[in-house]
């Protein structure tokens, strides 16, 4: 605990209530801390109160402060550009920073006869040429891959000519991607034009070097050279295919800036994606520690972006909507000396790049937990659905299973990070109750999950039962929500509550709250991903129930005479269910296996006692001894 805490919140409380810039320092004098606040008395004061409603960063940065200062400002527009100002000049340790990393990248072409194309950092004193600087790493990277794959130059590491003929060409050969000098089938001439046709597609464009191309091929044909002419054709061909995939972010708009990001606990993730001219020319993406929520990530990360640069786009497309928009959007203005424009677009193609942009950035977000990018985005997209505060990642789902109120069992499975855990899947009778209440049934689940949940508890046992999930969905609808609803109530813990409602098809319809039904069939992957759970959900409770009405037959068989556990076994499998025995002759009976005639007329008279009451122990050429020892 700050031994300052009480002496800081006194001077904050004697703040004006104006717009201005806070910074807070350490000990060493040290500027640990920059914010902006619209009324400086109510946002520092914050700070210095309780401490139990902060996330983890502003606690610890909060335990740091020895002292802090200020700064008035006459508006909120210059509190905003100070901020930003004194971020960039002091970099303090607890705001969010990006490195700007943008180095130069070069296109370096080796210097040796059988020359290599590859996309560098840094150039260096080894002889070969570099072409550039070129300011998009991602632009060059690309460039390079697509002119080495359209004109089949080689990537490997063998060395020419002193590696001629010693092994068999790689895949790329192949599949018609590299010419293969290694064969020692190629002249260095032809290799030499393939570069040089390479370099000309670097520097000059895919339509300037179309245009090459074709005139190289038809004077070609015109030399009754076709072999030649139709490499020529192959390499346009290659042009226009690759020119038909970019064409998948070709935009409208010269200048666009498209930002997506996606946040999974305290860790986030932020996506760039940079249009110019009309064409994808960049991609960048920052992995950032200790998020305090979504949307002030988002707003600081903006921010912080464009502190770090001067080529501001005109449009800047964002994936949801941020604090003091109209603030950030007049200092963007005032940064590119033109108008800039902040929007979040709802459909169309600005939306579609968006939503490419948030799939990237969750991509990258799951490559640290070892997830995939589609399944974040689904637990985002019912969060974002359901108004949960933090992203789902641990579910636990309930069913009730039973056959006209006997076997009355409940089935718990969970899904993580929206994969089913199958080590985590639980089995319940229920115990409180005979006959059928699906409601009673489910509040007696519950009530002992919870009851499990403070055992462990107190046992300091964090996994099993003494996880909390992040969301509860129930098969069922509003009467099973409101039946279950007060169970967590008088737990006094905080846990989501949802049914998943099905249609008169047995086929997932809806989402159901307290609030009433959350439509999710606009929701594809949501929609989707909700009927995986209820499908397993009703999969798991119906094995379970059926596993127990077999273990109630058999146990059922075997109060019968002369019949044990084998016989009971083989009754069952022979005739499916207890239904078809009790209306079996004692023909029938017989012929099932491990049957004797003595057996089956016990098991006749068993379900027929009402019936047979005159009927005389030996019957149909039984006799007295026979009866004896029938249990086998």
């Amino acid at each position: 605990m700050n031994e300052k805490l009480s002496d800081l919140r006194k001077k904050a409380m004697a703040l004006p209530e104006q717009p201005g810039v806070y910074i807070m320092k350490n000990k060493n004098r040290e500027i640990i801390y920059i914010g902006k606040a619209k009324k400086l008395k109510n946002r520092v004061s914050q700070y210095f109160g309780s401490q139990n409603n902060h996330p983890e960063k502003v606690r610890r940065m909060v335990e740091n402060v020895d002292d802090f200062s200020y700064i008035i400002t006459d508006s909120e527009f210059e509190c905003l550009i100070l901020e930003c100002s004194l971020i960039k000049q002091h970099t303090p340790k607890y705001n969010i920073l990006l490195k700007d990393d943008k180095g130069y990248s070069y296109i370096r072409v080796t210097n040796e006869p059988w020359r290599r194309l590859s996309y560098v950092l840094q150039k260096a004193e080894d002889g070969a040429r570099y072409i550039g600087p070129y300011k998009s790493s991602y632009y060059v990277k690309t460039s390079v891959e697509e002119a080495n794959k359209i004109f089949g130059l080689p990537t490997c590491n063998r060395k020419f000519p002193e590696d001629f003929g010693k092994a068999r060409p790689c895949l790329n050969f192949h599949i018609k991607q590299c010419c293969a000098p290694c064969t020692g089938r190629i002249k260095l001439n032809d290799y030499n034009e393939r570069v040089e046709s390479a370099l000309e597609f670097l520097k000059g464009g895919s339509s300037n070097t179309v245009k090459i191309l074709q005139e190289k091929m038809n004077e070609a044909a015109e030399n009754l050279d076709f072999e030649r002419a139709a490499k020529y054709r192959d390499q346009i061909s290659s042009i226009k295919k690759m020119r038909d995939k970019q064409k998948v972010v070709n935009i409208s708009a010269d200048e666009l800036d498209v930002i997506a990001v996606a946040v999974e606990g305290t860790k986030g993730s932020a996506t760039v994606l940079r249009f110019a001219d009309s064409r994808l020319f960049d991609t960048e993406n920052f992995l950032v520690d200790d998020i305090e929520s979504e949307e002030e990530f988002r707003c600081e990360f903006i921010l912080r972006y464009y502190t770090l640069r001067d080529d501001i786009p005109q449009n800047i497309a964002l994936d949801a909507e941020i604090e003091d928009m109209q603030t950030v959007e007049d200092w963007l203005t005032q940064r590119r000396m033109k108008r800039a424009y902040l929007g979040v677009p709802v459909r169309g193609e600005r939306k579609n790049l968006v939503d490419m942009c948030k799939k990237n950035a969750y991509e990258a977000l799951a490559q640290q937990k070892g997830v995939t990018g589609k399944q974040l985005s689904v637990l985002d997209e019912l969060k974002n659905l359901l108004g949960l505060e933090k992203l789902p990642e641990y579910i636990e789902s309930y069913d009730i299973s039973n056959l006209a109120g006997e076997d009355n069992v409940a089935g718990m499975v969970v899904f993580e990070n929206a994969r089913p855990l199958k080590s985590a899947y639980r089995k319940f009778k229920i115990k409180s109750f005979s006959g059928q209440d699906d409601y009673g049934s489910m509040r007696e689940v519950l009530t002992r999950r919870f009851e499990e949940y403070r055992k462990a508890q107190e046992e300091g046992v964090d996994t099993g039962f003494g996880r909390l999930p992040d969301l509860i969905l129930l098969d069922g609808g509003k009467g099973q929500v409101s039946a279950a609803l007060p169970v967590i109530e008088e737990t006094g813990l905080s846990v989501p509550l949802f049914g998943m409602v099905k249609d008169d098809h047995h086929r997932t319809r809806a989402i159901v709250g307290a609030e009433g039904e959350i439509a999710i069939r606009p929701n594809r992957a949501v929609f989707t991903f909700i009927t995986n759970i209820q499908d397993e959900v009703h999969r798991f409770s119906i094995t379970f129930n059926r596993s127990q009405r077999k273990k109630t037959f058999n146990s059922s068989l075997e109060q019968i005479d002369g019949i044990g556990k084998k016989r009971a076994k083989e009754l069952l499998r022979y005739f499916r269910t207890i239904k078809n025995i009790s209306q079996a002759s004692i023909e029938e009976l017989e012929q099932a296996p491990h049957m004797t005639r003595p057996a089956a007329y016990c098991v006749y008279r068993y379900f027929h006692e009402d019936e047979e009451k005159s009927l005389p122990l030996v019957k149909e050429g039984v006799s007295e001894t026979e009866t004896d020892g029938l249990h086998n």
